[in-house]
C-alpha cells in the first residue's frame, strides 16, 4: 500500500473542499493517506483521523493581510510543515508527497523528502501565485519576479503535476516548464453528495422577495466591493427594496466589507454570515434565487476556475456573473455575464434575472445537468487515479534529473 502524505497552507482540511475530495479518493483506492494542514474555525484538534486519513494541524500566527504578513504566515507555515512531515517520515514514512500551493514554497519540503528519502513529489497547481500576488498588491516586483521563478523550480522539482482546468496546463508547460506527458487535468467537481438541495428557508430573505447568495473568500480579489455597489445600484438607483443579498464565507476584508456596506447605505440589505459549517451554507444557496460570483476581471481569476460556480450549478441555480474565460467555460448558458469590473452593469444583470422566473428555471436546470453529466467529482476521480497510476510507472528516481537548478 502506498503512502501519501498531502500538504497544505491556505486551508485546514476537510474543509478545503478539493483536498478532501482527493484525499478521500485516494483512500477509497487503497493508498494510506495522511495531511498536514492548518488549524481553522471547526478544524482546532492538532491531530485527528477522519474517515480513515490521518490529519496533522499546526497553529499559524495571523491571517495575513499585507506582503510582510504573508512571509510570516508562509515562513511560519514552512517550519511547521517540515516539523510534522518529518515526524509522519520517522513514525511510518511516506511514498509520496502531494503537495498543493498556494504557497510555491513547498517544493522545498517535497524536494527534501525526494532527494533524502526518495520519494515521488505530486505537484498540486491550485493557483497561479505570481498573478494572486498582482491581484492582491497591484504590481509586478521583485517579489513578482521571484514568485515566477519559485514557480518554474516547483514544477522542474515535480514527478508529475495535476492542474485544476486547461488554462493552467498551458501555464505549467510554457512557464513552467513542464511536459506535456507529465501533465494531468483534474478539474475541482462538486459533490454531490455534499452540495445538497434542501427546502428554502423563507426568513433568510430577511422578509424581502429575493435573495441574491453568494460563497466565498472575503479577499481582496474576490470582488466583493464590487457586489456591494452592485447591491447599492439595485436599491438606490433601481429602489428595489425587495432583494436581500445573503454573503457566506470569511476572509482578511470580511470587516472591510461590512463597513463599505455600511458606508454605501446597504447594510440593512445585506448578511454577512462569516465562515460557517455546511449546513448553513446549503441553507443560505438552496434559499437564493439567483447566486453571484463577483470575482474580479484579471489574469489570476481569468484563468482560474471558481469552485463557487459548479457548488452554484450543482443546486440548479442561475448565475451572474462577470464575464472570464475559465467561469464562461464552468458555467455556460447557467449563467449570465456582466461587463468585467461593472458592477452597475451586474446589478442590473441580477435584477434582469430575478424578474425572469422562467429563465432562471432554465439555466439552473442547464447548469443541474452539466454537473451530473460533466463536472461533478465522480467524473475526476478516475483521472486523479490514472495520474497516480502514471506517477508510479515511472522509473526509480527518473525525477532526479530534472534539478530546480537548472531553470
Amino acid at each position: 500500500m502506498a503512502r501519501v502524505l498531502m500538504l497544505v497552507e491556505n486551508l485546514p482540511s476537510p474543509f478545503d473542499r478539493r483536498v478532501w475530495q482527493e484525499a478521500t479518493t485516494l483512500a477509497a483506492n487503497g493508498y494510506d493517506v495522511a495531511i498536514i494542514c492548518p488549524t481553522g474555525p471547526g478544524c482546532e484538534a492538532h491531530e485527528e483521523t477522519i474517515a480513515g486519513i490521518r490529519i496533522l494541524r499546526y497553529d499559524l500566527p495571523l491571517e495575513a493581510s499585507g506582503a510582510l504578513g504573508y512571509l510570516r504566515e508562509y515562513n511560519a507555515a514552512l517550519w511547521h510543515t517540515f516539523r510534522l512531515a518529518w515526524r509522519e517520515h520517522r513514525r511510518a514514512g511516506f511514498d509520496i508527497v502531494h503537495a498543493c500551493n498556494p504557497p510555491d514554497l513547498l517544493f522545498l519540503i517535497a524536494g527534501f523528502f525526494k532527494w533524502h528519502a526518495g520519494t515521488r513529489f505530486v505537484f498540486d497547481h491550485h493557483d497561479l501565485c505570481p498573478e494572486l500576488y498582482e491581484a492582491k498588491f497591484k504590481r509586478r516586483d521583485f517579489l513578482y519576479r521571484l514568485m515566477l521563478r519559485l514557480e518554474r523550480w516547483t514544477f522542474r522539482s515535480a514527478d508529475i503535476s495535476i492542474a485544476t482546468n486547461e488554462s493552467y496546463r498551458r501555464i505549467a508547460m510554457s512557464r513552467g516548464g513542464m511536459p506535456g506527458e507529465r501533465m494531468f487535468v483534474v478539474r475541482s467537481g462538486p459533490s454531490l453528495e455534499r452540495m445538497r438541495i434542501m427546502p428554502p428557508r423563507p426568513e433568510l430573505r430577511c422578509g424581502r422577495r429575493y435573495l441574491v447568495g453568494y460563497v466565498g473568500v472575503m479577499g481582496p480579489q474576490e470582488g466583493i466591493d464590487l457586489l456591494l455597489r452592485a447591491a447599492r445600484h439595485i436599491v438606490h438607483t433601481r429602489g428595489r427594496a425587495d432583494v436581500h443579498f445573503g454573503l457566506v464565507g470569511g476572509g482578511t476584508s470580511l470587516q472591510a466589507m461590512q463597513t463599505l456596506a455600511a458606508e454605501l447605505g446597504v447594510a440593512p440589505y445585506v448578511t454577512f454570515t462569516g465562515r460557517v459549517p455546511d449546513e448553513q451554507m446549503l441553507e443560505m444557496l438552496n434559499t437564493a434565487d439567483v447566486c453571484v460570483n463577483p470575482d474580479v476581471a484579471n489574469e489570476m481569476n481569468d484563468k482560474s476556475t471558481m469552485n463557487k460556480v459548479m457548488e452554484y450549478m450543482a443546486l440548479g441555480k442561475p448565475i451572474v456573473q462577470f464575464d472570464l474565460t475559465e467561469g464562461r467555460f464552468s458555467a455556460q448558458e447557467a449563467s449570465l455575464y456582466a461587463r468585467p469590473n461593472d458592477a452597475v452593469d451586474l446589478g442590473d444583470k441580477l435584477i434582469d434575472l430575478l424578474d425572469d422566473p422562467q429563465r432562471r428555471e432554465q439555466m439552473g436546470a442547464f447548469g443541474r445537468k452539466r454537473v451530473l453529466e460533466e463536472l461533478q467529482w465522480s467524473h475526476e476521480a478516475p483521472k486523479l487515479l490514472a495520474a497516480y497510476r502514471a506517477l508510479q510507472a515511472l522509473p526509480p528516481h527518473w525525477a532526479r534529473r530534472q534539478s530546480p537548478d537548472a531553470a
